[in-house]
């Protein structure tokens, strides 16, 4: 039996009360289920019209789970028990959290720091085969994941060609290469769902259900999720936290999305690259911020932000403020934030299926990758640190002082996100700095890893409200790792995304400071000291 649960305080509540009637008039839920393509109004239409398969991804899914558990049961015979997942953005993170979840373990390589990669073929190759998920092939990140692992793979003696799974649409041109190249498996997934809406489609089943996740019983459970939300009726739970997105007023436009005893691994992560790539567009939309139960943020009680907690079925949530809280499982959850987002789209009068403004940074790393120009100096080196930012850096003469003066670009409706472009796994201890960071600066704070944050939040920084100020990190690589066939490394390439998204971030007029380790562990340990002497300096006011 599936569980689904919601309650709502303050500016939540309020919005649930102003829109809940007009979108049950409306027959918002059905018509959504019955892909009614004109909800977003006419130039949503034809982007519409090709991006609505996901209201019916559990029961177009099911006939894959029979190829999925197939094909793990042979590789399983054959030895082969490490899944990686190459893929970005919502390839990426939905696996992550279903396998996170679920508890089996699924290596998810959405990095082209060379550290993280060159870790990732030195742990258990005989024993590990690849899914690359890509829905044309052309990101330039999985292509160069997979042509690595494919040089590995040879030169360690392995049949190569036997251990890449490919995840695509059918036509693309992966799916035409990948299959005359003679791969283990290429599966299909609808090419009617864009990838952040993928999570129950192929893209979220075949790497989940390779490395152990039961995905008969997950799609199962999102059927009867649909069955919740297909319902033009109070009682929609869709429908109440869709009007917390994108319904409150003034629009609350910081959604700070709390994991507080659901029992689901990194879900917040998932939901913020959904929220984000589909609302962050024509100068409006919401930005998810992934926070603990005592982050800053939960306490701040500022006019622009609402917090929405994760809770355990069974739990009572006392709800102070301006709060939601939502209880479900995991394919519960997924179907009713995607349903959310999609109708929070409407509220806001915005198309939630383009994202407009994600190919800029793209091109401008290939522009880089292809001009090779030389490196900007650097306005002063600080320790271990490299400092670079523009004029408002004033007489800043170290790191500190070259925080606080981008801190001091925050306005009252603005937000900080930090931007770190190397590897996630190593130094995950860098994210502690996003709630110092928050203490100090008062406002609200994200916390990114290049580039696979170019793939989600990445939209909202450009095409969203320009109220973001940006704090990139990057750091100098032990050695460099060859992408086999191209003229450029993976420490060419992380360095040109970092540099390419610096600069479309200044293109339009958002505060950049670039931070560059000369020393990974040096430089961490130092820029934490740092942020943390920020925090503590800062004033009851302002935390």
């Amino acid at each position: 039996m599936t569980t689904l649960s919601y309650d709502a305080s303050g500016a939540a509540q309020q919005a649930l009360e102003q829109h809940l009637p007009a979108l049950i008039e409306d027959r918002i839920a059905t018509r959504l289920f019955a892909k009614d393509h004109t909800l977003w109004g006419k130039d949503a239409e034809a982007e519409a019209e090709v991006r609505l398969g996901w209201v019916e991804a559990p029961a177009v899914s099911a006939p894959l789970v029979a190829d999925i558990l197939a094909l793990r049961a042979d590789l399983v015979a054959e030895g082969i028990t490490r899944i990686v997942l190459c893929g970005m953005g919502g390839s990426s993170l939905a696996p992550e959290v279903i396998a996170g979840t679920a508890g089996v373990e699924l290596t998810v390589l959405d990095s082209t720091d060379p550290e993280q990669v060159a870790a990732a073929l030195a742990d258990r190759l005989t024993e590990t085969a690849i899914v690359v998920s890509s829905k044309s092939g052309s990101t330039l990140e999985t292509d160069s994941q997979r042509r690595v692992f494919e040089h590995a793979f040879t030169e360690a003696g392995l049949n190569a060609k036997s251990r890449i799974i490919i995840v695509t649409d059918p036509g693309s041109p992966l799916d035409t290469s990948a299959r005359e190249a003679g791969y283990r498996a290429v599966f299909n997934a609808d090419p009617n769902v864009g990838g952040r809406y993928s999570a129950l489609t192929a893209f979220g089943l075949v790497p989940s259900g390779l490395a152990g996740v039961d995905i008969q019983a997950f799609l199962d459970e999102a059927e009867e999720a649909i069955e919740l939300l297909n319902d033009d009726a109070a009682e929609n739970v869709g429908l109440a936290l869709a009007t917390a997105l994108g319904g409150t007023s003034p629009l609350r436009n910081k959604i700070v999305i709390v994991e507080d005893g659901s029992g689901i691994t990194g879900f917040p992560d998932w939901a913020e690259q959904l929220i984000a790539e589909s609302t962050g567009k024509l100068g409006t939309g919401v930005l998810p911020v992934v926070a603990g139960p005592q982050a800053p943020e939960v306490r701040s009680g500022a006019d622009d932000v609402l917090v929405i907690r994760l809770v355990a079925a069974d739990s009572d949530p006392e709800l102070s403020g301006n709060e939601a809280a939502i209880a479900g499982g995991l394919p519960t959850q997924m179907m009713v934030w995607e349903f959310a987002t999609a109708v929070a789209g409407r509220l806001l009068g915005i198309n939630p299926f383009d994202q407009p403004d994600v190919e800029a940074a793209k091109v401008a790393a290939r522009g880089l990758l292809d001009a090779q120009p030389e490196i900007t100096a650097a306005a002063f080196t600080d320790g271990s640190i490299e400092v670079r930012g523009g004029e408002w850096l004033g007489g800043a003469a170290t790191a500190g002082q070259a925080i606080s003066a981008l801190l001091g670009e925050l306005k009252e409706d603005s937000y900080l996100s930090v931007q770190a472009y190397f590897d996630r796994l190593a130094y995950a201890s860098l994210e502690s700095v996003r709630d110092e960071l928050a203490t100090a600066s008062g406002r609200p704070v994200t916390f990114g890893w290049g580039p696979r944050f170019l793939h989600s939040t990445g939209q909202f920084h450009k095409g969203g409200p320009a109220i973001g100020v940006f704090l990139q990190v990057t750091a100098a690589a032990a050695g460099d790792l060859e992408i086999p066939d191209r003229p450029f490394t993976f420490g060419e390439l992380i360095a040109a995304q970092a540099a390419g998204d610096a600069q479309v971030l200044s293109d339009h007029g958002r505060p950049v400071l670039r931070l560059h380790l000369n020393d990974r562990a040096a430089g961490v340990s130092q820029l934490q000291d740092i942020i943390a002497g920020l925090a503590a300096t800062a004033s009851p006011s302002e935390s």
